[in-house]
């Protein structure tokens, strides 16, 4: 019933959004190839069933050395193939924004997308199809044929130092746009993860932390997450974290991978862990399919080890025979092994740096505009532009999803001293510079430029210009958390002088997710630009001048400040080392996040809960037009919404239907959504189909929904509804 349900969802995007629902062509069959998977192992000798369970990282200086073959290509992972068996080698590469840049070891570049979070504003999910697209191709271009992408953790706590890879802190539009995303990648015969399988919020810690959450608020928040982004998408296999769930690690856990994954949903490709993440032999019975690289580990698992429980025990060999199946049928189904893809193909940089480009559009989010300070005029005379780098490019969040174009970074400051992960986590800006993109759209106007270490120097440039546009950046990285939700570097105080020095100054934020905000009272104009991607410099000017009207929407909800999160301490603060393998280093095993607080209710869930107000709203976004919007005409679990362009300008309208009320009992649950662009004066209709899940709680196996009267609302944001209305919905329970 569940799948029924959520083909008309997608058909019903489809209306709103042509192309963004999955077409047969566009999702991997697993079903299918499992036949065919399962017909090969038969044929494998006993030395060959521990050949792709288990595989190296190939990348210098990446860890303990280790002989990198021939065929092997500088990156993520590599597996060994079969020969005799036509089973390709699989060769692995990061992350979900565009082929890892690996410190530059390949000697490459590759196309930026913008952060996952800033994709996610767009609430497009045949743009971030179209992304998905658009990496896979350079990934296969580069003779790679899996991709380490499909971000989809829940964004708990914005502290997270990956929030920026992952797409929101709602399950329902996380889950779709990571299913777009992936369907995306493998139309390329490019096996995508979808990743970290679970509960994978923070990275103070992170190898140690122990996540407590009951299994009905987690079916209910991240796992329906990754249970629809893997409906949609259809990913080959899954990345499990590293992460403790329930007292076991992740990569560890039978809850999550036997249980929830495997049986529950019936997953039919192969878990692959994280780099490191593997403690034993044992998670191999757990639901671990295969050990990625390997040297980062305590031991060599799923090799000679994993043979040798073979042979000696029935119940390892058919899950080590297991194992082979789930691996081949990732393989088949995506066709790698019909379509190979050597090093050396050729790529499209102009059109994939129009992706990028479009992709940054759209994920702008226009905060602020008081007095229609937005757009700034072609014919400005002068601008102050301060701050962030913007005379030289645009912030990239790093990690192993550090993308970087021709000619590596515009700037590159270390943070992490001389260590081999130095490089691995510097701040770095791409080269796409804002400032010039800016002197493109007002030529005549005198643009002059200061970095802002000197607040006084900067306030004085911006009190004798017309305009100052302030750029704050807050970088992120894996591996580390950030401490709290302020602007670093004093900028919260360069902001203050220069809105004291210049009544007209907007502020454009290049943040990796929220940011407190003490200045917003002072400014005219806050555009939240994330980490804008290749050419997010000229996206932002774009904007900035109107030849783009902003249409993104806020994914996760800015907090005004950490006393209205569930933990307003971040667990584990005391951890302050960049945790990459090594043991921590105050002699603690294990760390507790108790995700309990909030259960299922994260985000603007949470502030619904607890009454607070955030700084802005799940949801919310500025236009440089207006829009209106009717009541929702809903027939079972259909819904219709009509919507006019009331304002004098061409823009898009991102509709969004809220769960208020059920049974009596207040809720707040997103349960659709659907992007429209219309002309000024234009009228058009935006439909969708609920999924009852999200009218549901789980429990005790089963999705249980009471009888009642159900309040649904469209909104701007969560926080700003519309008239609701009622419906009366009978008593119901079902499983998967």
């Amino acid at each position: 019933m569940i799948a029924r349900l959520l083909a008309c969802t997608a058909l019903s995007l489809a209306v709103a959004l042509p192309a963004s629902a999955a077409t047969d062509a566009e999702v991997i069959d697993l079903a299918a190839a499992q036949v065919r998977a399962k017909a090969t192992v038969a044929q494998m000798q006993p030395a060959e069933k521990v050949v792709i369970t288990h595989g190296i990282m190939p990348l210098p200086g990446g860890g303990p050395k280790v002989d990198i073959p021939k065929d092997a290509i500088v990156g993520a992972g590599y597996v060994s193939g079969i020969d005799r068996l036509g089973i390709p080698a699989l060769r692995e590469t990061d992350a979900s924004l565009g082929v890892s840049w690996a410190g530059g070891a390949r000697g490459d570049w590759s196309t930026a997308l913008p952060s996952a979070v800033a994709q996610a504003a767009s609430w497009n999910p045949a743009l971030i199809q179209r992304g998905g697209a658009m990496i896979g191709a350079e990934a296969r271009a580069k003779g790679f044929n899996v991709l380490l992408a499909g971000g989809v953790n829940l964004a708990r706590d914005p502290r997270n130092g990956r929030t920026f890879e992952y797409f929101s802190e709602d399950p329902l539009l996380s889950g779709i746009l990571a299913g777009a995303a992936i369907r995306g990648v493998q139309s390329n015969h490019i096996i995508s993860t979808i990743k970290h399988f679970a509960l994978n919020g923070q990275e103070t810690a992170r190898k140690y932390v122990d996540v407590q959450i009951t299994p009905g608020a987690a079916h209910e928040s991240d796992l329906l997450a990754f249970q629809i982004g893997i409906e949609q998408g259809q990913p080959g296999s899954v990345m499990c974290p590293y992460n403790r769930v329930h007292g076991s690690q992740a990569c560890d856990s039978d809850w999550l991978l036997n249980k929830v994954l495997k049986q529950e949903w019936g997953y039919k490709g192969f878990v692959m862990s994280d780099w490191g993440a593997v403690p034993s032999i044992q998670t191999a019975i757990n639901g671990l399919d295969h050990q990625s690289g390997e040297q980062l580990d305590p031991g060599v698992f799923f090799g000679s080890q994993l043979s040798a429980k073979a042979a000696a025990d029935p119940v390892w060999r058919a899950r080590l025979d297991d194992m082979n199946t789930r691996v081949l049928t990732a393989i088949y189904a995506a066709g790698l092994d019909k379509h190979p893809a050597p090093p050396g193909g050729a790529i499209d940089w102009d059109g994939h740096a129009a992706v990028a480009e479009e992709t940054a559009k759209q994920g702008i989010v226009l905060l602020k505009n008081e007095g229609g300070a937005l757009p700034l005029s072609k014919t400005v005379k002068s601008i102050a532009v301060i701050g962030g780098y913007a005379d030289g490019g645009v912030l990239s969040g790093a990690g192993s999803s550090q993308v970087m174009g021709k000619g590596g970074p515009a700037a590159k400051l270390p943070v992490a001293g001389s260590g081999i992960w130095a490089g691995f986590i510097s701040e770095s800006y791409h080269r796409s510079s804002p400032m010039a993109a800016m002197k493109a759209q007002a030529p005549g106007a005198t643009m002059l430029y200061r970095q802002g270490q000197y607040i006084k120097d900067a306030a004085e440039l911006a009190a004798r210009s017309e305009v100052a546009v302030v750029f704050a950046t807050q970088w992120m990285t894996e591996g580390l958390d950030v401490p709290d939700l302020s602007l670093p570097r004093g900028q919260d105080a360069l902001i203050e002088a220069v809105a004291a020095a210049n009544p007209n100054t907007i502020v454009v934020l290049e943040t990796g997710g929220p940011v407190k905000m003490p200045w917003l009272g002072k400014v005219k104009g806050v555009v939240e630009a994330w980490y804008s991607g290749a050419r997010g410099g000229e996206a932002i000017a774009s904007v900035l001048f109107g030849q783009t009207n902003p249409s993104g929407r806020l994914p996760v909800s800015f907090p005004a400040d950490e006393s209205q999160l569930p933990r307003p301490r971040l667990d584990g603060s005391d951890w302050v080392e960049p945790d990459f393998g090594g043991n921590p280093k105050n002699g603690k095993d294990q760390l507790k996040a108790d995700y309990n607080v909030e259960g299922s209710d994260l985000g603007y869930r949470w502030f619904a809960r607890t009454g607070k107000k955030p700084l802005f709203a799940f949801g919310h976004g500025l236009s440089y037009t207006n829009f209106s919007r009717t009541k929702p005409a809903i027939k079972g679990l259909s819904a219709s919404i009509g919507v006019k362009n009331t304002g004098p300008r061409e823009g898009a309208e991102v509709v969004q239907l809220y769960l208020v009320q059920r049974a009596g009992e207040a809720k707040r649950r997103l349960v659709g959504f659907g992007r429209i662009e219309l002309a000024a004066g234009a009228s058009g209709k935006v439909a969708m189909t609920i999924d009852p899940r999200l009218l549901a709680d789980w429990k005790d196996g089963l999705w249980t929904m009471p009888g009642g009267d159900y309040v649904l609302a469209t909104g701007s944001d969560a926080e700003t509804l519309d008239t609701p209305v009622t419906l009366r919905m009978k008593a119901r329970s079902w499983k998967n």
